[in-house]
């Protein structure tokens, strides 16, 4: 009896040791870097339990707008000491002699310090200059180094375009399955960071570290260890088009008028670039899919209303299906028959219907138009730059199609062929009703073809990728937006006479911007939604446009959505930003 129990108790020791020996083998060879649920990298984690370390780079790529300034990080000059400092003796005064501080102030941080960290005054790093880096740097004292620590902008510019990351260990090993990356390596998960995240991605950390015995005192005596991936080309950084003064002016205009959804875009009419693109709700970082306010409103399809009214007015003088002599029945509704008892103006001919927006003299038009062509309307739309995508596209290296703006959605004209058969249909989609979707992107870009005399092109957002020397890795050129023949000059000069009209005649749906500093030239829109909040429509309110009317440098488009037409400050906010623009523009022109 004593034999099997023994047997058993020798069989269960055996199974025992080699269940010990398994738990070993995966711990130690085959999951060591993604081990459990959790997916620990027990690598790393084995390192940093003997190490401390001052990460002076993630080794991500930055953003900067079209003049340098960045983005989304600086880099700070900075006094970096080690908590071994305070075991030995060491020249503080030397260092704080440089600094002009007393040696006490670096003394007191010290006795604190259980890690590396970044002296600093007030609660922010002490800046440093480049000569006060060079001299500490040339006293060569062990755990005291001065360099430029990457940090956080405190002020988050345009972060609908540039987009967020996250760490996802998932993701990364989907999108990047043959580079060795750790799982803790943050990924872009949209706008410009997921469209350019293949570029951004990091070689590797720097960063200054030390191995630590099981006090946290030095394991191998006070040798700082200075790593780096030791590629003199990476990270890159992202040349945005964006002007960061510009960007910021465009933000507090619209947080001053406290839009609560909607947005504006701004765009550089020479080079086609977006300069600032503001969207609402607001983002919050911690929370970016909090009140869906990581949408970007300006990249998505909008109801546009009487802006729409821009591509009839080019369809029908190209046609020729107008004349000055042309007459339009303004006080009727688009049926022309029934009275239009809100907006009663008579008869008025076509350049006088396109100032007081008349919708009857557009569902006309459009009738027509359709009658001589079922596909005019897309086809108008798109020698415009309105349909069905605005943003730059095109082959970047092995990647085919590539986009800068990954989340913009396609216009829609017509979701059924069949209403153009239909007047009542063709004459709501002539005035920017019915299943009429364009984005605010899409509609700046028509008022930059127009302001341009019908040249029509991809809007960009980046113009290029540089390497870490300043160098350039890639340069995304302007493009034509899209094989249609454009307009003719003659079409487009009288399109800017007929937008011009919008704000200078009296009836003009936009003749409170007359006294603005800057000409403008533009169309509005208001646009019935379907939806009802206090018993009232909701409705989207534009004014679109360029300016200085006769040389043309900036097309501005503000929306605002799904509000209550009374409490509407989309015009007030494109009356604010156009003379912000103007005080920006003599402001800089005076200092240069």
């Amino acid at each position: 009896m004593w034999k099997k129990r023994a047997i058993v108790i020798l069989l269960a020791i055996q199974i025992g040791i080699f269940l010990l020996i398994a738990r070993l083998v995966q711990i130690q060879l085959i999951s060591t870097e993604s081990f459990s649920k959790q997916n620990v990298n027990l690598i790393e984690a084995s390192v940093a339990q003997r190490t401390q370390e001052m990460v002076i780079d993630d080794g991500r790529g930055t953003f900067v707008d079209r003049h340098g300034k960045p983005l989304t990080k600086e880099y700070t000059p900075s006094l970096i000491l080690f908590p071994f400092l305070k075991e030995m003796e060491w020249p503080v005064e030397k260092v704080a002699a440089i600094l002009d501080i007393s040696p006490q102030r670096i003394i007191d941080q010290l006795k604190k310090a259980s890690k590396p960290f970044i002296f600093s005054t007030n609660g922010a790093p002490f800046a440093l200059t480049e000569e006060q880096m060079e001299k500490i740097n040339q006293l060569h004292i062990p755990g005291v180094f001065a360099v430029k620590k990457q940090r956080p902008l405190e002020k988050t510019y345009a972060p609908h375009l540039i987009g967020f990351t996250r760490e996802d260990a998932r993701l990364l090993r989907s999108r990047y399955p043959k580079r060795p990356l750790s799982p803790h390596v943050e990924v872009g998960i949209h706008g410009l960071q997921k469209a350019f995240d293949e570029f951004l991605i990091p070689e590797g950390e720097t960063k200054l570290l030390y191995h630590v015995d099981a006090e946290g005192g030095p394991l191998f005596g006070i040798n700082v260890k200075y790593s780096d991936p030791g590629n003199p080309f990476y990270p890159v950084s992202v040349k945005t088009t964006l002007d960061r003064d510009l960007q910021q002016i465009a933000e507090t205009v619209v947080q001053k008028h406290r839009m609560k959804k909607g947005g504006i875009v701004l765009l550089d009419i020479k080079t086609n670039s977006v300069l600032a693109m503001v969207s609402r709700p607001d983002m919050d970082p911690r929370n970016p899919y909090k009140n869906r306010g990581a949408e970007n409103q300006m990249i998505l399809p909008q109801i546009p209303g009487s802006i729409f009214k821009t591509v009839i007015a080019a369809a029908a003088l190209e046609t020729g299906i107008v004349s000055k002599q042309t007459m339009f029945d303004c006080s009727k509704k688009i049926d022309g028959v029934t009275l239009d008892n809100v907006h009663s103006y008579g008869m008025l001919g076509f350049d006088e219907s396109f100032a007081a927006s008349c919708n009857n003299a557009f569902a006309t038009l459009g009738k027509k138009l359709v009658q001589q062509d079922p596909d005019i309307l897309e086809i108008y739309a798109k020698k415009l730059g309105l349909y069905p995508l605005a943003g730059w596209q095109g082959d970047v290296y092995h990647e085919e199609n590539f986009k800068q703006f990954p989340e913009e959605r396609k216009g829609t004209i017509w979701h059924d062929d069949n209403d153009k058969r239909i007047p009542l249909a063709v004459a709501q989609t002539s005035i920017g009703q019915k299943d009429v979707r364009v984005s605010p992107l899409a509609v700046a870009n028509m008022m930059a073809t127009i302001a341009r005399n019908g040249e029509a092109k991809q809007v960009r957002a980046v113009s290029k990728i540089l390497y870490k020397n300043g160098t350039t890795f890639f340069t995304f050129p302007e493009q034509p937006f899209s094989d249609e023949q454009p307009i003719s000059p003659a079409t487009a000069g009288k399109l800017q006479q007929l937008l011009r009209k919008v704000v200078t005649d009296q009836r003009g749906t936009g003749r409170q911007f007359q006294s603005l500093p800057y000409e403008v030239a533009g169309k509005s829109g208001t646009a019935e939604t379907g939806k009802i909040s206090h018993h009232q429509e909701l409705i989207n309110k534009w004014f679109a446009g360029y300016f200085p009317a006769e040389a043309p440098r900036y097309a501005l488009v503000v929306v605002e959505l799904d509000s209550l037409g009374a409490q509407t400050v989309a015009n007030d906010v494109f009356f604010d930003l156009v003379q912000k623009i103007y005080e920006f523009d003599h402001r800089d022109k005076n200092e240069r």
